[in-house]
Parts: structure tokens; C-alpha cells; sequence
């Protein structure tokens, strides 16, 4: 029966880490590899799912005021006037909502524009739309856009560029200059813009979260996807949205309805509770997430690895292997899992372009629970030798 498969499910491979899944299982891992959290969901919040299961909210549901409340979220943020009844769709996470904008925009043949290394999901869309994936390489280790290799990516089939900011696997955030340049080429060749902005909310170091539509002429261009998932640590409940023009959002709609009918509707109404966190809410957790960070780069730079750039958003280190180490990425993951019971991501996933460098990189989750973050770094520190390095590296 494998020759009744479509083309586009033949071409879908597991990614490196579901192939270290069972090995990672049988070794009882400690797993740095997930990106969801691994400690409890704000009580508030499950309090008000709770609430709305046992008020019989159970049934297929459109709760307007999740989209008022990123309406009034847009206008506070990023100063976008969005009219919550034409421009919002609710979807299953902001993994549909990217799926169903693809779907929304894209004809076969059309070219869309993604930086790389990226979250493999957004490749698997375009094709599954019928679109063509063209990659712009993102400079290693501070990952910085090259204006030129932008540019030289654009042709006249290109119909959309997504960005993903801050970033996955690398921690990147976008700055307002390179912000500017892709603003710019969008505009100039009639581009849209489709951002995937689930780390909104986790930055560091002070850094502001700008979203891509709040540039001159970008609003009108630009679908914003993102959802609860990250923010309030409930990766499971699938509440996201997309935001954009009143007929691209109409469209995405639509095509959510087809697929999925509406988002979980005991999770919609728990929204309305997670989107008026107070400020004190989001000041906690960039600063729990930011000791975080700073404990798993400190601890990956002890080790060997090579952390030049120390992330400046997500939940993600993106750490080199040294050149010293003969191993690739799934080897090294591999050694990783045998020899000290700790799993992470090979960073091979993530790239698409052929570098010298794509086997060279691990992506690590600091989402997780101290008492987690703590036995990870024991056991590796238990494998160091007198150098203080990972013996296998």
C-alpha cells in the first residue's frame, strides 16, 4: 500500500531527534530537547479551563473576546490598530494558524523566502501549499542577516518571506536595522510577510520584542502568527491565531473551519484569563527564563562546547560542537544519551542549505524546571575529564 502514499507524505522524514526518541527512553534520559516546559502551567490558567470544562464550554466555540483582548494586545504592543471581528483567525496553535495562511496564500509554483537554520515545520507547509522553499543563510555564530543574500533571493515568483523572531534553534533577535532591510525588500517587491512571534514575550537583556507589521507600509503586508503556548506554558491546549488583512484573515479562517472547526473551546475561554496577566506576570518570566539561560550556557561553555552567541530571546542555545571533535551532531547527541543520560537536538533538523557547519551544531531547551537544569549539569559534569571537558567531545 506505501505506492498509494501521496508524494508530499513520502517525502516527510522523521527528524534526528525522533530517531534518538527510544534510544533516549530506554536510558532514562534527561531530556534538554523539547521546547515545552516541563514545570506546571500558571494556576490562574488551569483554574479558568477547569472552570470553563465544568460550565459545559465543551463544545465547537468561537470566543470573540480572545480576539478583542490581541486586538487591545496589538494596539498596547506595537501600536497596530486591528479590528478584532475582520482581522484575527483562531486556530489549533500557531502551528495551524502558519499552515493555514500557507494554504491562504500560496499557488503552486510560488516561492517563499525563510532564513536558515529554521523550525523545520514552516518547510513542510510551503510544500504541502505547493510553494518553493529558497533559503537565505543566516551568518554563524551571531547569526546576522547579509543584506546581498537577501536580495539575490528574490525573483519574480516570489510571492512571501516568513521570519521567525526571536528565534528558533538560535535565540536571534531580529534587530530594527536588519528589521529595516527586510521591510524594505518586501515592500519593494510586493512581498508578504509571515512571522512566526510565539517567543514574544521571552527576551533578554533588556531587548524589545518589534514586531515586523509595525514598520511603515508593513501592516497591510504582514500576517502575524502566534498563540498561548510558549507565553503561559501550556503547549498542549493548541490556542493560536493569525493576524492580517480582513481578507487574507477571512481566508485563513476558513480554511481553519474546513480542517479543525474551531480551536478547544474549554482553552479559548482560559485565554481570556492568560491574556490580562498583569505586567508583573511578563516581567517574572523574562527573568526566570533569562537565570535560565544563563545557567545552561554557563554550564555548556564549562563542558567544551564553542557558545559564542548567548541568546537573546526564546528558550534555546544553540552550542557548537569544537572543531576538535570528530563526531557530527547525531553522533554527538547520540554519546550524549549513552554516556551521561542527557538528550538534546541535533542541530542538522533545523538547516536546509549544505555548510560545513550543519553537522556542527546542538540545540539545547533551557524550559524546564531547576531541579531538571540541576541534574542535567551533574550528569555531564560527571563525564568531564581533566581538561574539563565532555570526555567524547
Amino acid at each position: 500500500m506505501e505506492g498509494k502514499l501521496s508524494s508530499i507524505a513520502k517525502s516527510l522524514k522523521p527528524s534526528p531527534i525522533q530517531q534518538l526518541s527510544l534510544l533516549a527512553e530506554r536510558c532514562n534520559a534527561v531530556s534538554l530537547a523539547e521546547g515545552s516546559p516541563d514545570f506546571p502551567a500558571p494556576p490562574e490558567i488551569k483554574a479558568a479551563a477547569v472552570s470553563a470544562i465544568t460550565a459545559d464550554f465543551n463544545q465547537y466555540r468561537h470566543v470573540q473576546g480572545v480576539c478583542n483582548l490581541l486586538a487591545d494586545s496589538m494596539k498596547q504592543m506595537h501600536g497596530l490598530n486591528v479590528d478584532p471581528l475582520t482581522d484575527i483567525a483562531i486556530c489549533c496553535g500557531q502551528s495551524e494558524a502558519f499552515a493555514a495562511t500557507m494554504f491562504a496564500i500560496i499557488n503552486p509554483g510560488d516561492e517563499v523566502i525563510l532564513f536558515d537554520p529554521s523550525f523545520e515545520t514552516y518547510e513542510t507547509c510551503i510544500l504541502m501549499a505547493g510553494g518553493v522553499p529558497v533559503y537565505v543563510t543566516l551568518d554563524p555564530p551571531y547569526w546576522t542577516l547579509d543584506e546581498v543574500k537577501l536580495l539575490d533571493a528574490f525573483t519574480a515568483n516570489t510571492k512571501a518571506l516568513v521570519l521567525n523572531s526571536p528565534h528558533n534553534p538560535t535565540g536571534k533577535v531580529f534587530n530594527m536595522d536588519e528589521l529595516k532591510i527586510i521591510a524594505e525588500y518586501c515592500r519593494t517587491k510586493d512581498c508578504i510577510a509571515i512571522t512566526d512571534e510565539v517567543y514574544e514575550h521571552i527576551l533578554y537583556n533588556n531587548e524589545p520584542h518589534i514586531s515586523l507589521a509595525s514598520l511603515p507600509g508593513m501592516q497591510k503586508r504582514t500576517i502575524i502568527t502566534s498563540s498561548l503556548s510558549k507565553t503561559y506554558s501550556v503547549t498542549g491546549w493548541r490556542v493560536g491565531w493569525a493576524i492580517g488583512p480582513s481578507c487574507i484573515a477571512l481566508a485563513i479562517r476558513n480554511i481553519h473551519t474546513k480542517v479543525t472547526d474551531s480551536a478547544p473551546a474549554p482553552f479559548q475561554e482560559a485565554a481570556l484569563t492568560a491574556l490580562k496577566s498583569p505586567p508583573e506576570f511578563y516581567r517574572s518570566l523574562r527573568t526566570d527564563y533569562e537565570s535560565k539561560r544563563d545557567f545552561v550556557f554557563k554550564l555548556l561553555c564549562q563542558v567544551g562546547f564553542q557558545v559564542e552567541f548567548k541568546p537573546l530571546g526564546s528558550f534555546f542555545v544553540f552550542a557548537a560542537i569544537p572543531e576538535t571533535c570528530k563526531l557530527t551532531d547525531v553522533e554527538f547527541v547520540e554519546e550524549l544519551i549513552k554516556q551521561a543520560g542527557v538528550v538534546a537536538v541535533p542541530g542538522c533538523g533545523f538547516f536546509h542549505t549544505k555548510h560545513d557547519y550543519r553537522n556542527r551544531f546542538i540545540r539545547f531547551a533551557f524550559c524546564k524546571n531547576n531541579a531538571t537544569l540541576t541534574s542535567a549539569a551533574h550528569k555531564m559534569q560527571q563525564l568531564v575529564d581533566a581538561s574539563g571537558r565532555l570526555r567524547f567531545l
